[in-house]
C-alpha cells in the first residue's frame, strides 16, 4: 500500500516561476548599457519565500500553476530538490511556465517584468486541492499558516477574503509589487491576515504617500488591517497589532541583489515566529535574513 505523504508544514500561494535576473557592479539608469552576470533562477514570490522557509528546516508545499513544458518540469525538477511540496501544484498542458525578467545595478532595481499570465488565467484551479480534501474543505478548513502572494487577481483575492476555505488560516499576505499592491485591498480587514508590505506599497494601499514606516503602519491599521509589517529599504521598519507598534533599523549592509529580500524577510519572519519568537525577537530575526539576502550572505 502506497502511504498518504505527509502534511506540508506552511502553503505557499502564488507565482513559482523562472527569474532571468541582470546584474551589474555599476550605477545604471535607463538606457545603461554595461557588462555584467545574467542567471536564470526558480523564483516568484511564493517560490522565494518557499525557498527561505526550507532553508530553515520548514516543508513548504506549493499551490501554483507550472506548465508541462520543459521549462516546467525543469522548475518542478528545480523545487523538489530544493525540498518542496509540489505534489499539489497545478499542471497545465495549455499555459506555459511563467517567467520574470529584472535588471539591477549598485544602485538597486533598474526595471522588471512579471509575466504571471498562467498564473491569472488558472485562477482558482490552483485552490482545488484546499476544497477538496487533499489539504482541507469548507467544513475541515486548512488551519496551518499560508503565505500568500499578489500575483492572484482581484477576483481571486476577493474570495479568498470572503472563503471559508481560509477561515482557520495563519494567512500571511505579501504584494507582489508595488504595481500589484492594490489587489490587496480586500483582504486589509481579514481578522486573520498579516500585512508585509514596502513603503511605497504601504503608500499604494492608502492611496496617500508616507515619510517612514511608522506612519504607514498606523494608517494601514487604522483602515482594519489587524497586523502589519512596513519595510523601507535601509532605513527603519515597523510592526504594528493591536498591541502598539515596533520599530527597528536594519543591520547596514553591501548591496549585491535586491530581488527577493521582502520574501525573504516574510519568510524568515513566518519561521521565526513558528518557532516561538517574540515579536521583537522575530523583527530582528527578519531584519537579518533580509540583510544577508541583500548583501548576497545566504547559502
Amino acid at each position: 500500500m502506497s502511504e498518504t505523504p505527509a502534511l506540508p508544514d506552511i502553503l505557499c500561494i502564488g507565482s513559482v516561476l523562472w527569474d532571468i535576473i541582470g546584474r551589474a557592479p555599476f550605477h545604471m539608469h535607463v538606457g545603461s548599457d554595461v557588462p555584467g552576470r545574467i542567471e536564470r533562477l526558480p523564483g516568484g514570490v511564493a517560490m522565494n519565500i518557499a525557498m527561505t522557509l526550507a532553508r530553515f528546516g520548514l516543508r513548504p508545499g506549493l499551490l501554483t500553476v507550472v506548465g508541462r513544458d520543459a521549462e516546467g518540469e525543469e522548475l518542478i525538477a528545480a523545487c523538489r530538490h530544493l525540498g518542496l511540496v509540489t505534489d499539489h501544484v497545478y499542471r497545465s498542458a495549455d499555459l506555459p511556465t511563467d517567467r520574470y525578467m529584472a535588471v539591477e545595478g549598485a544602485n538597486g532595481l533598474i526595471a522588471a517584468v512579471a509575466d504571471a499570465h498562467s498564473l491569472e488565467a488558472a485562477g482558482a484551479r490552483i485552490l482545488a486541492p484546499l476544497e477538496d480534501g487533499r489539504l482541507g474543505s469548507a467544513g475541515a478548513p486548512w488551519a496551518g499558516p499560508v503565505a500568500l502572494d499578489g500575483n492572484l487577481t482581484v477576483t481571486l483575492l476577493a474570495e479568498i477574503a470572503e472563503s471559508p476555505l481560509f477561515a482557520a488560516a495563519d494567512l500571511r499576505i505579501a504584494p507582489a509589487s508595488p504595481g500589484k499592491a492594490e489587489r490587496l485591498r480586500p483582504l486589509i480587514g481579514h481578522p486573520r491576515a498579516v500585512l508585509y508590505v514596502n513603503l511605497e506599497e504601504a503608500g499604494i494601499l492608502c492611496q496617500t504617500r508616507f515619510a517612514e514606516a511608522a506612519a504607514a503602519t498606523q494608517e494601514l491599521l487604522a483602515r482594519g488591517a489587524a497586523r502589519v509589517l512596513v519595510t523601507d529599504g535601509g532605513r527603519p521598519c515597523a510592526e504594528g497589532s493591536a498591541r502598539g507598534i515596533t520599530v527597528k533599523a536594519p543591520p547596514p549592509v553591501m548591496v549585491t541583489r535586491v530581488t527577493g529580500a521582502g520574501d525573504t524577510f516574510m519568510a524568515a519572519h513566518v519561521v521565526a515566529e513558528l518557532r516561538g519568537a517574540g515579536p521583537e525577537e522575530a523583527l530582528d530575526a527578519a531584519l537579518a535574513a533580509a540583510a544577508d539576502h541583500i548583501s548576497g550572505d545566504t547559502g
